[in-house]
């Protein structure tokens, strides 16, 4: 039986053999005879209660709504040392079929489509539980960090007239008559916003027409992003990640412990994180681990599984930061590197060798973001309300977008994306 991971409340367990009553599902029955061990789940975690009447279990089985009263005793031979004795239950409400995986299990071990199949029974399991508290964490320490940091949390649309990053990889809809889009970023809106309130924060589902099937893409996925101005370089917004994820670290490892080491998860070390160029990494690790750079302009899942490896083994880094990408890869509001026009002041942050972030300083002098839509052939008439920000004053800005589910995904040691999302959507998933 799994560990009572979360405690009653402290007036509760600082007496021994106080009359308590919970409520939650019943998790696993195990008859011993003339004991049966009922394993209790609550919002808590799971707790064991024992019951020496079976009539008293009011004809319990696995998936029932119950309440249950009983003693709330020390028992070191029990999980979590602590027990609830002398059990009486009252069932709220019974299922209507069996259990159709054994959630009891500490592995449940099912092909990756079943396991979707099933979310929504599967969800109650200890460790996928487990991974979507750390979920949680990730966001509740995203807020409070930028909180704290005098950033302001903003809500932004997801159905625009034009897409942020350009592209065929956009999703389409008709909105009342005329062309419209699901928004691939909140780019345009957390700019804008920044003229308002100078440091701004969403958390928000965004949505990518890509067909692909890797383990590594969602076409609906919650991105993390941040938006900052009065910048005196794009090292600011690296800085500012680093000091969230440093925070993450530190709050995890204080308050969801428990759910690490049912994980197994172990914490990386962000006390500092290392930055080099694009051009440059792409050059060591291609050296060290001997292939060839077939794209000068990207880097390839395999490179940024080499660049991972490189920075932990020649930096001891689980993250490392790739800065001054390619303009030609950046979108058009990516401000170009005053030294080289052909790099852009922009990084992505790369952990355990997939990459999570991508940031870096915008355009924010209107002359320029004009002249850089026309060399890229775009008509700057067709983005007239974003420019307005520019046209009417902006100071020097940036920021980044985090994949939730991917830093989930590389916390937590998942081998595919869709084990980091609740109700993932792919090209092939609407359902459940």
């Amino acid at each position: 039986m799994e560990i009572l991971r979360r405690q009653m409340t402290t007036a509760v367990v600082s007496r021994n053999n106080q009359a308590v009553t919970l409520h939650g599902m019943v998790h696993a029955l195990r008859d011993m005879g003339g004991i049966t061990f009922l394993t209790l789940r609550t919002r808590r975690g799971l707790v064991q209660c024992v019951c020496t009447d079976k009539q008293a279990l009011d004809g319990a089985t696995e998936g029932c709504a119950v309440t249950v009263s009983g003693l709330w005793r020390i028992e070191p031979r029990s999980p979590g040392g602590k027990e609830l004795a002398e059990t009486q239950v009252t069932v709220l409400s019974r299922p209507a079929a069996p259990m159709p995986v054994p959630l009891a299990k500490r592995k449940l071990d099912l092909h990756l489509d079943t396991e979707l199949g099933l979310r929504p029974v599967v969800l109650r399991a200890p460790r996928q539980r487990a991974v979507f508290r750390i979920q949680a964490a990730v966001c509740r320490a995203f807020r409070d960090f930028l909180q704290s940091k005098e950033f302001t949390e903003i809500h932004t649309p997801k159905i625009v007239h034009a897409g942020a990053e350009g592209g065929s990889n956009i999703f389409r809809l008709d909105y009342f008559g005329k062309k419209a889009f699901l928004a691939q970023s909140p780019q345009f809106y957390k700019q804008t916003m920044v003229g308002v309130f100078e440091r701004v924060y969403e958390v928000g589902p965004v949505f990518r027409a890509e067909k692909h099937a890797t383990q590594r893409h969602l076409n609906e996925y919650t991105s993390l992003d941040f938006e900052m101005g009065f910048i005196s370089s794009f090292t600011d917004v690296m800085e500012m990640e680093q000091g969230f994820l440093q925070y993450l670290m530190e709050l995890l490892g204080r308050e969801y412990a428990a759910e690490l080491a049912l994980l197994k998860v172990e914490l990386p070390d962000v006390t500092k994180i290392p930055a080099v160029r694009f051009d440059e990494i792409k050059r060591l690790a291609a050296e060290k681990y001997s292939y060839q750079i077939r794209d000068p302009y990207d880097l390839e899942p395999e490179e940024e599984h080499a660049i991972g490896r490189y920075a932990k083994e020649e930096w001891g880094s689980d993250f490392v930061f790739v800065t001054h990408y390619p303009s030609k890869k950046r979108p058009f509001y990516a401000m170009d590197d005053p030294a080289d026009p052909k790099f852009t002041l922009s990084f992505d942050l790369l952990f355990r060798g997939l990459e999570v972030t991508t940031g870096g300083q915008r355009i924010h002098d209107y002359a320029a973001q004009v002249a850089k839509m026309e060399e890229r052939g775009m008509d700057p008439a067709e983005f007239e309300s974003y420019l307005m920000i520019h046209k009417y004053g902006m100071p020097p800005h940036g920021g980044l977008g985090i994949g939730l589910e991917r830093l989930t995904m590389q916390l937590c040691g998942l081998d595919n994306i869709r084990r980091a999302c609740l109700f993932p959507r792919d090209r092939t998933r609407l359902e459940p």
